[in-house]
């Protein structure tokens, strides 16, 4: 009879700092886990305190309750094997997954390589472990890593492999960046390929301030080939049942393995970890059907499920609607957000994930037109609002910016207009969201992309002004692809055909373009991923066929407004250097980058 082990992986969505909600949730998924019969069910990374607990790993009493929490989840599920990522403390603190089984925790695993880099400051908070952790669940040996462990071509996974582990388990919290899941995929693979062994990488979805975690969990086989996977941005109980005996069988056939040694600069111990057997071993003599989701919602039974691939510009929308979703679901203070209605394609696109993310009942749209507001823009605004079923108020800016340029008219006794004036009405619009906000309990929703952010192309206390920022990290030229996709699904064209096609203004004086003070979008943005996404020098962009007046200008934009992206909302982050807690740089700094004309 072959052996057999069901792995489940539990793709939940943890809230950082809700303790006891969080350790809710796990015993309500092991129990899901127990009815479909599994063997062992692994969770995603530190899911007891939520990623990242930043400075709540600092204080002792939230560790401390962190351990009760995990000790409560070990009297609740039986006799089942679960694998849980908490914090664990001993004279200093580790990122650590428990391994549990009948009301004990039996092991536990601590986090060998800390990321540092890009969202990731792991090495502020916890101590890197030294050695590997190989376990017997059911007569398989199973090695446990956490995240950034598996990235290492020689790293946990190794030592645990080598020591017999047929099977490593991968705990996640890794978070989206467009293009990611693919890259992580092959990743995964290859180690499956190395260590010749079942690979489950377990993830976990949802949006954390700035952070949003698509999930994508998956097991691969020791020839990395996929036997599941999860779907995208959804919780899921992903089921399989494993032929152990073929690992066995491919490590005969296999004999790099038997010229193999660990390095003695690995890092960890060199020596194997000890196999500690957790349960007796069980011999299924059962057939081996394919995985299944509990999404399916299938009888009682295991059947085959794929995820599915989904476009660029999908799973991007997918990913701002979560981050959406969450921040405002998790804070607990807004059950509804309010947006202004330009009729221009930022706050459309806006409003739309808005209704995706909460239903038209709680959005509401604010139209505050003036003299510049184009008849154009405020139908479309109203379109857009009809389509939506949202509810649309109309506040007109004219009297309280006359009133504002009164108050002033002394002040300004002599002076030409010039942005100022611009910036009033910008302003007077963030103070009428404000009142609102105040008043309703509602959110403001900012509306800029992370074009205009980048360059300082907004109104501070104006359309800056809001509780998050949902484009934030959206180049122009991404957004307008994002709007296309939208409109292309079943429930039809609800961004206005006229919304994407009129060159973009933002209507602050008479006939003004984006274009009067910036290149078109389809340069900036080029201009702009690789002097901020790649960190090019402006020389190297020259050279890739921009012309140099346009590349300094954009550069001293972006150099000069780092004072103004600090003071804006956070907003989900979907490429890989997001402003905020990716991207950091000093306000105040007296680097300037050479210009050099391309010869």
């Amino acid at each position: 009879m072959p052996r057999t082990l069901r792995l489940a992986l539990a793709q939940i969505n943890p809230t950082v700092g809700d303790l006891r909600g969080n350790a809710d949730k796990i015993l309500e998924w092991c129990a899901r886990a127990h009815n479909l019969e599994a063997d062992i069910v692994a969770f995603p990374e530190l899911c007891l305190p939520g990623y990242p607990p930043e400075d709540l790993a600092l204080k002792p009493d939230f560790v401390d309750e962190n351990r009760r929490q995990l000790d409560r989840i070990a009297a609740g599920i039986g006799d089942m094997t679960v694998v849980v990522g908490f914090i664990d403390s001993d004279g200093d603190i580790y990122n650590a997954a428990a391994l549990i089984q009948s009301g004990q925790v039996r092991g536990i695993y601590h986090k060998c390589f800390l990321p540092n880099y890009a969202v990731f400051d792991e090495q502020r908070y916890f101590r890197a472990g030294r050695e590997g952790a190989v376990y017997v669940v059911h007569g398989v040996n199973i090695g446990l890593t956490i995240c950034e462990d598996i990235w290492y071509p020689v790293g946990p996974a190794t030592v645990e492999a080598m020591a017999g582990a047929e099977l490593i388990v991968n705990i996640n919290a890794s978070p989206f960046s467009a293009g990611r899941q693919g890259l992580r995929g092959r990743m995964i693979a290859t180690r499956a390929q190395d260590e010749i062994a079942f690979v489950a990488y377990v993830n976990q979805i949802g949006g954390q301030d700035e952070l949003v975690f698509e999930g994508g969990s998956m097991i691969l086989d020791w020839d990395g080939e996929p036997v599941a996977a999860s779907n995208l941005f959804e919780e899921d109980l992903l089921i399989a049942d494993l032929d152990i005996d073929g690992v066995f069988s491919a490590r005969l056939h296999d004999t790099r393995r038997r010229q193999m040694t660990l390095p003695t600069n690995l890092g960890l111990q060199p020596s194997p970890p000890v196999l500690t057997p957790l349960a007796a071993p069980r011999v299924r003599a059962r057939s081996l059907p394919p995985a299944r989701s509990d999404l399916d919602r299938s009888p009682p039974g295991v059947r085959g499920v794929a995820s599915r691939r989904l476009l660029p510009e999908e799973e991007v929308y997918q990913a701002l609607v979560l981050g959406l979703r969450d921040y405002v679901n998790k804070s607990r203070f807004f059950d509804t957000c309010v947006i202004a209605l330009s009729g221009g394609i930022d706050s459309s696109l806006t409003a739309v994930i808005a209704v995706d993310a909460f239903g038209a009942d709680h959005v509401v749209g604010v139209s505050m037109p003036s003299r510049f507001s184009s008849g154009h823009s405020t139908s479309d605004a109203a379109h857009l609002a009809e389509n939506l079923g949202i509810r649309m108020l109309t506040l007109p800016i004219e009297e309280p910016v006359a009133a504002m340029l009164a108050t002033l008219s002394d002040s300004f006794s002599g002076r030409d207009e010039d942005i100022t004036e611009e910036n009033l009405q910008a302003r007077i619009r963030g103070m009428l969201l404000m009142a609102l906000s105040n008043k309703f309990g509602w959110l403001v929703l900012t509306t800029g992309n992370k074009s205009e952010v980048a360059v300082g192309f907004s109104t501070l206390y104006g359309d800056t002004a809001g509780g998050f920022a949902v484009l934030k990290d959206v180049y122009k030229t991404l957004l307008y692809r994002l709007a296309d996709w939208r409109n292309r699904r079943d429930d039809g064209e609800v961004i206005p055909r006229g919304v994407l096609v009129k060159p973009p203004s933002a209507e602050l004086r008479a006939e003004q373009l984006d274009t009067d003070r910036l290149p078109p979008y389809e340069v900036l943005d080029p201009i702009l991923e690789a002097y901020i996404e790649d960190d090019r020098a402006p020389a190297d962009i020259i050279a890739l066929g921009f012309e140099p007046e346009t590349v300094q200008r954009v550069v001293r934009l972006v150099d000069a407004n780092e004072y103004k992206r600090r003071q804006q909302p956070p907003g989900p982050r979907v490429t890989t250097r997001a402003f905020g807690k990716d991207r950091r740089l000093p306000i105040t700094n007296g680097y300037r980058p050479t210009v050099l004309e391309a010869e």
